[in-house]
């Protein structure tokens, strides 16, 4: 038997030693609850729970911030009968956009999430 026969078949045997080993599952295992331990232990933080929801859900909302801004602000300047139905069509207008410009952004970011 050559010399590279008995390295071939000494690394064979390793490997099917390394394959049989019963600690591989458990070390495997270990790994995994460590890692979500060291994630656990991750102070939570609102800017980055905001940050977890969809634009879709988000850009809606400032819409509506600065629709009811509108609806209280508009009466204020302009004393008219009018006021609270256009600052109402204003909300209306912000909350729709908002809903539009949140889809493109999530649309954008999901295109960039498949081209990685």
């Amino acid at each position: 038997m050559s010399n590279q026969d008995q390295e071939r078949l000494k690394r064979l045997r390793e490997k099917q030693i390394a394959d049989r080993d019963p600690l591989v599952k458990q070390r495997k295992l270990q790994q995994n609850y460590s890692v979500k331990s060291r994630r656990m232990r991750k102070p939570f933080k609102l800017t980055s729970a905001w940050k977890d929801i969809p634009h879709v859900i988000r850009t809606p909302l400032y819409g509506l911030i600065l629709g009811m801004a509108a609806i209280i602000v508009l009466p204020e300047l302009w004393d008219s009968f009018f006021a609270i139905w256009v600052a109402l069509i204003i909300a209306v207008f912000l909350i729709i956009f908002g809903i539009i410009l949140g889809n493109s952004l999530d649309l954008r970011d999901d295109i960039k999430d498949s081209l990685r």
